[in-house]
């Protein structure tokens, strides 16, 4: 187990530029805490979204709202909390998704894996990115599977969004509550992991399964992580960042003069 050394916040990216300057395979491993400083809530923590709910919706489990038996059982309910909590079209990148994009193009990051799904690190220009959890982006029907794009569901006036094929229910491709994750995505991320010899972690505790299961899959030689709460992994991390991830991220691209 690794222990942190004591630095000052200027040692500690320095160290972290040098880490990625010797790295060959960078990857970054995020969650909702990537997305909280574009406004978008996260969803456990005393502000985020499950703590939000509306008076509607208060006889249901936040975690019902958002999962299949809800989408199956009361398609109308599942449809009015995500229409009222999960658009994200107006929102743009933040410093971290900026600062990562630039990391990506210059050739010292391999790709992204992320738990969110709205779109943001694509928006800031990001290309190599490994949605496990899904997108908003991307509709289709349960039925024929016609694809159908972002506005289709947000501003469908139906209850319930319909296929204009054939009728059916369209849907967001978004991995809920009880789905298995999209297999594509998640193969793709788990040989970044494998292959990654740095491995930075952003804005997510490793309290939800998928996060937690990649990164106890990384056997690299470095671990950075960037989140203002604690994780369970910090003992095997070369540096610890309990600060905004746009900050340490901005941070250490302008000190790679990148």
């Amino acid at each position: 187990m690794k222990k942190e050394v004591e630095r000052t916040e200027e040692e500690k990216i320095d160290l972290f530029a040098d880490i990625l300057r010797t790295s060959e395979d960078v990857a970054f491993l995020g969650g909702a805490g990537v997305s909280t400083e574009s406004g978008i809530p996260d969803f456990r923590s005393k502000n985020g979204l499950y703590h939000k709910t509306e008076k509607r919706f208060s006889m249901y489990r936040p975690e019902y709202l958002l999962s299949y038996p809800c989408l199956k059982k009361e398609p109308e309910v599942f449809f009015d909390y995500y229409r009222k909590n999960l658009d994200a079209r107006t929102i743009e990148p933040n410093a971290a998704h900026v600062a990562l994009t630039r990391l990506e193009q210059t050739g010292i990051l391999k790709g992204i894996i992320t738990q969110n799904i709205d779109g943001l690190h694509q928006k800031a220009g990001s290309k190599n990115v490994y949605e496990i959890h899904g997108t908003i982006w991307h509709n289709h029907c349960i039925s024929c599977r016609k694809e159908y794009d972002v506005d289709y569901i947000f501003e469908s006036r139906d209850p319930v969004p319909k296929c204009t094929a054939c009728g059916k229910m369209v849907r967001p491709e978004v991995t809920l509550y009880g789905e298995m994750l999209p297999g594509r995505a998640y193969e793709a991320a788990v040989g970044l992991i494998r292959i990654a010899d740095c491995l930075i972690i952003g804005g997510t505790s490793l309290e939800v399964g998928s996060a937690a299961q990649l990164a106890h899959m990384y056997h690299g030689k470095h671990l950075i992580i960037i989140n203002k709460s604690h994780t369970h992994m910090e003992g095997k991390a070369d540096l610890v960042f309990h600060d905004s991830i746009g900050k340490t991220l901005s941070a250490v691209v302008d000190h790679l003069g990148i």
